[in-house]
Formats: structure tokens, sequence, C-alpha cells
């Protein structure tokens, strides 16, 4: 299997609370609340780990509050390559009701100083070579500019690393500019970065059509419950998902990321990978937390993807 590296910048306490359905204003009553150390590289790590890669994560920690980190890195066996920062790590409430829907309250995290900044690329510089892909993802913390990050991009693509992208905003535009490997922002994060609608497939195809002209081979646009489009040099394909009861959908994203970088590196099939990383994706919002703990369920999931050519009605 590969050797994959993670980089998260604003890493997260994820406090999900689970209950029947959100009265705001009033007095809520939860039925169980789950914490995790996630933050979207991390949560990619955890899927990839599964699925057998070996896995190094990096980027900046709060030095206030890590405990559920390095248990995490511990018991996960991932190297920790992280640059602790002054201050905690920021905090994630998630209320998920009953029907699936959730409500995000995301906290600001420490705020990263230009030394830390440097020590994580001199870490970096280190570390990178030898790995077969680096994953960034998640959004920027407090001192971290999406300037920063585009040369950051350009700097793991001297290293010989093919970069996998997940951000949006103002870090997604500026990052688009360095041309990593593969991105897979959702619609409206695309529409977002671009400027334009890219509602329709042919929209789409023309959007990552300039994108491949700019270096990006692997256009990944997720569509939530109606699935995911994928436009890569050549090919475009399209995954329908199977119907699962939602428990969250916090995590989906990056368990569609993680598949699809798991399908490229075992040199699967186009459809297969795709197939495979739809159904992780599914798999996700079944469950409270990240990973993949049941490879039957898996096998099920994988049964129940529709793949086509995006050219099919």
């Amino acid at each position: 299997m590969a050797r994959i590296l993670t980089l998260t910048l604003n890493p997260a306490l994820d406090l999900t609370v689970q209950l029947p359905r959100l009265e705001t204003g009033l007095v809520n009553r939860s039925d169980a609340m789950h914490t995790h150390a996630a933050g979207k590289g991390v949560n990619v790590a955890q899927v990839l780990a599964d699925l057998g890669h070996e896995l190094t994560v990096s980027g900046f920690l709060g030095e206030d509050n890590l405990q559920a980190f390095e248990t995490l890195f511990a018991k996960r066996g991932f190297v920790d390559a992280f640059i602790r920062v002054p201050g905690e790590i920021r905090s994630n409430i998630k209320l998920a009701e009953s029907d699936g829907r959730i409500t995000d309250v995301n906290g600001p995290g420490p705020r990263v100083s230009e030394a830390a900044q440097q020590a994580l690329l001199d870490r970096l510089e280190q570390i990178a070579p030898g790995h077969d892909a680096v994953v960034v993802a998640g959004s920027l913390p407090l001192g971290v500019s999406a300037r920063w990050l585009q040369a950051l991009i350009v700097r793991l693509k001297k290293l010989g690393l093919n970069v996998a992208l997940d951000t949006s905003g103002e870090a997604l535009r500026a990052s688009l500019k360095a041309g990593p490997w593969l991105i897979k922002p959702n619609t409206e994060e695309l529409a977002d970065a671009l400027g334009c609608e890219v509602v329709s497939v042919a929209a789409q195809a023309e959007v990552a059509s300039r994108l491949h002209a700019q270096g990006i081979e692997h256009v990944v646009i997720s569509h939530g419950a109606d699935g995911v489009n994928w436009f890569s040099v050549g090919s475009a394909l399209h995954a329908t998902p199977p119907k699962v009861s939602v428990a969250s959908t916090v995590g989906a994203g990056d368990s569609l990321l993680a598949g699809m970088l798991h399908g490229l590196l075992s040199a699967d099939t186009p459809e297969q990978t795709l197939r495979t990383a739809t159904a992780i994706a599914a798999m996700a919002v079944t469950q409270i937390g990240f990973g993949i703990g049941d490879a039957a369920q898996l096998a099920q999931l994988e049964q129940g993807v529709r793949v086509r050519p995006l050219t099919e009605q």
C-alpha cells in the first residue's frame, strides 16, 4: 500500500450532540454525545489507515489540549509530524438531529505565528520525500493566509508529491492557481471559487476542462445524496450512492476523498475507484465518527452504487 501524508492546518475537537430535533431558544436534551479528534485531514487519514495505507499526519496543534489527538495518533499508528503552537485546538459543535440535519458551530482555533508556519515548511522539507501523495484539507487557522497555502502546494509539488486538495473559499480560490493534482469541492464551493454557476453537467465539464489545462488532473465534484461527478483527463463519470439511513453527514466528504485517493494509488479502474469511494462516503453517513469498521457492510454498499459515464442520461 501507499505512504500518504495528510496536512490539517486547523484541526478540531468535534463534539457531536445527537438529539431528536433542535428547538432553538429552548432547553434541548440530547440522546448521546461523542467527542472526536478531528479536522478534515485527520478524518481522511483514519479512513486511509483502514484501507491499509501508511499515514503521516501534520499541520498545527494547539498545545493546551493535545491529549485526544496524541491518543488517536498512537492508537492508529500514525507518524505524528504536527507543529505544536500556543493555545487551544478549536472545538466544533455538531448538532445532529434524527432526520439527518446537522447544525455546525465551529470555533476559531489558535493563531499561528510566522515562526510556526516556517517550522512546518522546514519539517515538510524533511519528511515529505518518500510519500506517494499528500492531502491538504480543511480551513485555514488564524494567521495563515490563502497565499501562503498556495505557496505550500507549489512547494509540495516541487518535492515530487501528488497534492489532493479539499478546502473552500479564498483558500480554494488561491490554491487552484497552484495546480494541485486533485480537488474535491461541492458545487457551491466550486462556484464560489470560480465566480460562475456550475450546476449543470455541461458547465462542470467546461470548468473541468479549464482546470485540467491548469494542471489539475482530477476534478471531483460532490453532490451529497445525489452522488458525485468525476472529471479526469479524457474521462467523466457519475456515481449514484445507495439509499442509507443517515446518522450524520459529518465526514462524508472526507471519506469520499480518502476512497478516491485509495483507488488512484492502488491502480484500480476508474469505475472501481469511484464505486468504492462512493460506498465509503455512503457508509460514513450511517455512523458517528470516522473510519471503516465493517468490511462486509462496505462490500454490500458497493453493490448498490451505480457508476455510469456522464454522457449517459
